[in-house]
């Protein structure tokens, strides 16, 4: 499994194009597709980022549902109509599209926020300001997590 770890700071170029970090590039590199799939949130103004052997399971686990039920009809649309394969260039870049830098906020930089199986890409500032009220919020709940052993 693909681990995406860290943040990064990259610049936008004038042609919309930023750099995959390096380590994220490794972490998917012996996948089918060599890029990245992006989509929207659904929680946060930011993109959700992965690879494509995610996305396969994600399918898969919408196949579990009924076929043709609402539920089934809306993830589908929702999810796979929303999301973006971008392949990088040579250089390591992948072009974002206008309307999802407008949709997470993000100008002249993006974010590269390591999260496990996942990544997301946001607006620096908005993802420092994310950040800090996660960190209260753990803070103040006393949040732990149970550690599940490989097995």
């Amino acid at each position: 499994m693909s681990l995406f770890l860290s943040t990064f700071i990259n610049k936008i170029d004038r042609k919309g194009r930023v750099s995959v970090p390096s380590s994220f590039r490794t972490a998917l590199s012996a996948q089918s597709f060599q890029g990245v799939v992006l989509f929207r949130s659904y929680t946060q103004s930011a993109l959700e980022g992965c690879g494509i052997d995610r996305m396969q399971t994600l399918s898969n686990s919408l196949d579990r549902l009924d076929l043709f039920s609402e539920t089934h009809e809306d993830l589908a649309s929702a999810l796979f109509a929303d999301t973006h394969q971008l392949a990088w260039d040579p250089e390591g870049r992948i072009m974002l599209p206008e309307h999802l830098r407008h949709f997470a906020h993000i100008d002249d930089t993006a974010a590269f926020v390591g999260r496990g199986a996942t990544f997301q890409i946001w607006s620096p500032k908005a993802f420092n300001d994310h950040q800090e009220k996660a960190r209260a919020r753990i803070k103040q709940g006393k949040a732990t997590l149970q550690l599940k052993e490989n097995l």
